[in-house]
């Protein structure tokens, strides 16, 4: 045996040819698969037997199975970039070389171009909207009568539903089952939400096989196999997802909404939602999966404890020996123990500098600087967002700096509310600057603020000679406060209703069990420190 697995080694094999151990457990997280390459390297043989499964723990949580696949594809990444798979690599033959590619990282690695596929498409969408050249090809289309550019542009949908990949299954039903019972089966597997459940799987294998292979490092994650019928709170999933999936699902539905605004020039809703139903989906479904398959995740007492416990954790300043599960502060260093190397920090730059496309397209659509596309519009922009965060800086003053001038500090405060509130107005009223002009410019202000704090969190050590740190660190916190209450108010308006989490029992538990849950929230009443 071997760590607890069911690998059954020959020990004078490998005692002889320098054993199965290996000398990094980051690397190596997978030692299981590792062990295999090591064989087969050394001219080894293995073989697969199957027996029948007994008294094992499975992963039966969302949260759980969540961790093992961040685990699981940590590992892949880790392979990705090992010698092992590069001497098997030097060694297999073609037909070998694309068994073994499918039987180990090749799943992983069509997930990751999956979802990349996905971004591309978007920016490149969001790309013909704001630089015009769409509304441009389709008057040159119009004027010459060429429809054949249109029809290109809307048959994309059936690929982006994901009909062609669901054919597949479809067609191992109907050979099982026969066609009627297949029909049955995968409508009941949309019911069950089966769907959302993949589409948020998906995310998971793609952010860290993807961070891995970036960055390293992947490590164990204990999931504990424990009973894991209960409620899970706000501010732990928060933790878990925010930057595996819920800024990645923000990031999407800013490029629909960036797309709706600026790109659907025919102006037909329908064109609209097939082209752009799939990524809703997807981005819905990273945003609110976890709490959607949370136990007890529509009851409201439960979410009003939830808000209490998130809001505590947010607003706790970190300090030494306090871990991430009591602190924002020190959650967010812990999100960012992963980017060590200069090559990586390099990386996550390059990758960050996506977020600024957004306010260098917009800028120019917007009402007020009309037909100019001078690049002083743009650096006005700059300037704006300068006042922006200065203002922030004035309302977030450190309370303990100020307690000798408390009074000065309220006049100024007031006094830049009013003077930015009056600027504000005087631009509205004397400029062609318009009411959905500041809508856009919030959108455009939001996605370049995050770029600049993914690169400042790429290059913490710098940042912090610099003396920006606290800065950096504030203005992230209330990113985050404001991606948690976008999150956080769909379900504390579903909560609202009672009916609404009587039929997320009924969906995650069979009857019985659904009955009995009800019964023990009757006798809880108010308590909402209960269980379940």
């Amino acid at each position: 045996m071997h760590y607890g697995h069911p690998d059954v080694f020959d020990r004078v094999f490998h005692i002889t040819r320098g054993g199965i151990s290996k000398a990094s457990r980051v690397i190596n997280i997978s030692e299981d698969i590792f062990s295999g390459f090591n064989s087969t390297l050394r001219q080894g043989n293995i073989t697969h037997h199957e027996y029948i499964q007994v008294g094992k723990g499975r992963d039966v949580g969302l949260n759980q199975i969540a961790l093992f696949e961040g685990k699981v594809a940590g590992g892949n990444g880790e392979q990705v970039i090992s010698r092992d798979v590069y001497r098997l690599g030097q060694l297999f033959d073609f037909f070998r070389m694309m068994s073994f590619y499918f039987t180990t990282v090749g799943y992983y690695f069509c997930t990751m171009l999956t979802v990349l596929t996905v971004y591309v498409f978007l920016y490149g969408r969001t790309y013909l909207a704001l630089s015009g050249v769409g509304d441009d090809l389709q008057n040159r289309a119009a004027v010459t009568d060429n429809t054949s550019l249109s029809a290109a542009l809307n048959a994309q949908f059936l690929f982006q539903i994901g009909i062609f990949s669901a054919v597949p299954m479809i067609l191992g039903f109907i050979l099982e089952q026969g066609f009627f019972r297949a029909v049955v089966s995968f409508v009941t597997m949309q019911f069950q939400l089966c769907t959302v459940f993949f589409t948020f799987s998906l995310g998971t294998r793609t952010h860290y096989f993807g961070r891995t292979i970036l960055h390293g490092g992947a490590r164990y994650q204990a999931t504990g196999r424990g009973f894991v019928v209960r409620h899970i709170r706000f501010a732990e999933n928060y933790r878990l997802y925010s930057r595996s999936h819920f800024v990645k699902g923000m990031e999407i539905v800013l490029l629909l909404i960036v797309y709706l605004a600026y790109g659907n020039s025919e102006g037909s809703a329908l064109s609209y939602i097939l082209l752009s139903i799939s990524s809703w989906f997807m981005a819905l479904s990273w945003l609110f999966a976890p709490y959607l398959f949370n136990p007890s995740g529509f009851e409201w007492q439960k979410t009003v404890e939830d808000f209490r416990d998130w809001t505590n954790w947010l607003l706790y300043r970190g300090g030494i020996g306090v871990k991430g599960q009591e602190s924002w502060e020190a959650w967010w260093d812990e999100e960012l123990a992963h980017i060590r190397t200069f090559s990586g920090r390099v990386m996550e730059t390059i990758l960050s500098l996506r977020f600024f496309i957004f306010q260098y397209g917009i800028v120019y659509k917007l009402h007020v600087q009309g037909s100019n596309t001078s690049l002083s519009v743009y650096g006005f922009s700059w300037i704006v967002l300068a006042v922006l965060v200065i203002l922030f800086k004035v309302f977030t003053f450190s309370q303990k700096i100020s307690v000798n001038f408390q009074l000065l500090l309220r006049f100024v405060q007031g006094l830049s509310f009013l003077l930015a509130l009056a600027g504000l107005a005087i631009a509205v009223v004397f400029t062609d600057l318009s009411i959905p002009d500041i809508f856009a410019c919030i959108l455009a202000f939001l996605s370049t603020g995050w770029g600049i704090l993914s690169i400042a969190a790429a290059w913490k050590p710098l940042v912090k000679k610099l003396g920006l740190w606290k800065s950096i660190r504030s203005i992230a916190r209330l990113y985050d406060a404001g991606m948690g209450m976008l999150i956080f108010i769909p379900i504390a308006f579903f909560s609202w209703f009672p009916f609404i989490s009587t039929f997320q029992t009924r969906l995650m538990f069979n009857q019985a069990f659904s009955r009995g849950l009800e019964i023990s929230l009757i006798l809880a009443g108010n308590n909402p420190n209960t269980l379940l």
